[in-house]
């Protein structure tokens, strides 16, 4: 159907739907990637829907493109869920407008999805530059022969005796062994006093914990590794069958290095292409589909400081020692009374200017509540939600007493409390609102608790809407508003659950890779994971960068003279007192599925809603 002839032709129902679906996928190109397209036929088409980021390879799309004419190019970006397809003659370009818009075929998934096609003038797609690989980092390939890889696969027992102490259940992505030391990931560190019984220690990037070298045999498949800089600079890397990866110096203390849990790679479709970076050439990408990759992983066990040149980084040179996780409830209770509420209570007035622009979910759901609606604000913080919605009786609490002092500032009601213990009637509101308070909570016990007394507060009916930060803060191939606001910073180490250690064996079932290292082999599946953290230290996050664990201190620097004059503890959140002072707030960071399973342990609630919005996840429950 030509875009020119549409508005004098009677169109059928599902004719409509389909113009209508068009319509929707050219906006969408516009407004997310800035792609406009024209209402005229040129040679290049846009195909909404055919991308390597919808699971199709160009050896799945570039036959059904060429049934209408000779391909001059097929431009594949990485992550995108279209591509760009540009034949020799507008008369072959505007025969597939006609013929395959609307066309279902089947993804590499096995899912059916329908494309889109729209004219565009040319492939609007900004290339990146050939990035180096990491300094120290090298791939040798064909490392070992291919009877030497089957027998190093067939030694390894995967469900030998599980109540060996060698043996670790399987995390999200991946199956992990240990042989010498039992690596704790969710410290990324080993307890040198414990050592399994015969074997070295496991993979950790901890600089503390092991030497310089790392070294990593790839079995089974080829697989991509991602490599980031703290400066937000990252390289895809590719690791062939049989390779050994090398990392020392910058690649090893500065680099993060890990594997993202999915079923396809994007790779080089050129057959002559092995190792190394996955170049931004948008003609030459397609998709692989990961097969079962074991790693043999090497590292060896360092026994003094680490004195590497990397000091804003290393964990050995750092001043300040951090927090132990919590224990116990009176541990956790303690915790949060130095790295959550006196923080606050310091950092209050410079905090409330910066939280003034109420978010705009959160305001749809206070203004779709019936007029005279009673609602608590849970965590109020400043008040900014207080005022929101004229028709409502609005009531907030925070255990800042410095922020509840703001809000009284502001004439609106609010008083201070705990949020495990607030003293209003059960089954007195309407409606609550929790916004970033929950992760605040340093237990998943604590955690349940703060939900089981926002849910005692509504009646039945009752709807609460709680917000926590997520540890996914990109999501849908689209970076939040915390990782777009990236400020110039010195990164510390990104540490990755799928990076492997010491000597481990890994294997990563739904990843496709399997991974085991030799100084201390160890296998292990990565992913977000909510296990419990012991006996670690509570890692120091780099503000506007990925988060790496899920229990972790984010610094907060005090600008002008906004926080209270009060004595510094000689353990405590803050580094000193002056303007440009750093304190370090407790956040437990959520994993996709997580809030809600933890909704889901309270009896009397059903889940309306839940969703990802500007790097938080989210839910809408209502008291049955």
């Amino acid at each position: 159907m030509d875009t020119n002839h549409q508005s004098n032709i009677k169109l059928s129902k599902t004719e409509k739907k389909f113009l209508r679906k068009q319509i929707k996928a050219r906006n969408t190109l516009l407004r997310h990637e800035g792609i406009d397209a024209v209402s005229y036929a040129t040679q290049s088409l846009v195909v909404a829907n055919g991308g390597l980021g919808n699971s199709v390879s160009r050896k799945q799309l570039l036959p059904v493109l060429e049934k209408c004419g000779l391909v001059e190019a097929l431009l594949m970006p990485p992550n995108k869920p279209y591509s760009f397809v540009r034949y020799t003659t507008t008369e072959e370009s505007r025969k597939a407008y006609v013929t395959l818009n609307g066309k279902e075929i089947v993804d590499d998934l096995g899912q059916k999805i329908i494309l889109y096609l729209n004219f565009v003038e040319k492939a609007q797609w900004k290339e990146m530059g050939l990035q180096p690989l990491p300094p120290g980092l090298m791939v040798v390939e064909e490392i070992i022969s291919s009877e030497d890889e089957k027998m190093l696969l067939e030694s390894i027992i995967w469900t030998e005796d599980t109540d060996n102490q060698n043996f670790q259940k399987s995390l999200k992505h991946r199956r992990v062994k240990h042989f010498g030391y039992e690596f704790h990931y969710e410290n990324n560190n080993v307890d040198k006093d414990k050592p399994l019984p015969g074997g070295i220690p496991p993979h950790i990037d901890t600089h503390s914990a092991f030497e310089d070298e790392i070294v990593s045999l790839s079995l089974g498949s080829e697989i991509v590794m991602d490599f980031k800089h703290p400066d937000g600079v990252t390289v895809q890397v590719m690791l062939p069958r049989r390779s050994l990866l090398v990392m020392t110096g910058e690649s090893r203390y500065l680099w993060t290095h890990g594997i993202t849990p999915r079923k396809f790679d994007t790779v080089q479709a050129s057959e002559h292409y092995k190792s190394g970076i996955i170049t931004s050439d948008i003609g030459d990408l397609t998709l692989s589909k990961r097969g079962i990759r074991t790693s043999f992983t090497f590292r060896k066990v360092r026994h003094t400081p680490c004195n590497c040149s990397y000091s804003s980084v290393c964990d050995s040179q750092r001043k300040e020692t951090p927090p132990s996780f919590p224990e116990s409830d009176k541990e956790a209770s303690q915790l949060e009374q130095v790295y959550v509420h006196r923080v606050y209570e310091e950092i209050a007035g410079h905090f409330s200017s910066t939280r003034h622009t109420p978010w705009p979910r959160i305001v749809e759901f206070l203004k779709a509540l019936p007029s005279g609606s009673i609602v608590a604000d849970i965590g109020c913080g400043n008040g900014k939600y207080l005022g929101i919605n004229k028709e409502l009786y609005m009531i907030g609490c925070d255990r800042s007493q410095s922020l509840v002092d703001i809000c009284r500032e502001k004439q609106l009601q609010a008083f201070v409390c705990d949020a495990l213990a607030i003293p209003v009637r059960s089954g007195s509101c309407d409606a609550c609102i929790s916004i970033a308070v929950i992760h605040h909570f340093s237990t998943a016990e604590r955690r349940v608790a703060a939900l089981q007394e926002l849910v005692r507060l509504l009646r039945p009916g009752g709807k609460a809407l709680i917000y926590v930060w997520a540890m996914e803060q990109e999501y849908n191939n689209q970076k939040s508003k915390y990782l777009k606001e990236n400020r110039i910073s010195q990164g510390k180490k990104e540490i990755s659950d799928t990076s492997m250690q010491g000597q481990l064996v890994e294997q990563m079932p739904d990843a496709n890779s399997q991974d085991s290292a030799a100084s201390v082999p160890s296998i292990q599946e990565g992913g977000c994971n909510s296990r419990k953290v012991t006996n670690s230290e509570l890692p120091i996050h780099t503000n506007r960068t990925t988060f790496h664990s899920q229990d972790v201190l984010v610094p907060w620097h005090l600008k002008g003279n906004l926080g209270k004059d009060k004595p510094v503890e000689p353990f405590g959140p803050i580094r000193s007192h002056d303007p440009g002072s750093v304190f370090h707030r407790y956040y437990h960071v959520f994993c996709d599925g997580e809030l809600e399973a933890a909704c889901q342990t309270l009896s009397n609630v059903s889940i309306l809603q839940s969703y990802y919005d500007q790097g938080n996840w989210c839910v809408i429950l209502q008291k049955i």
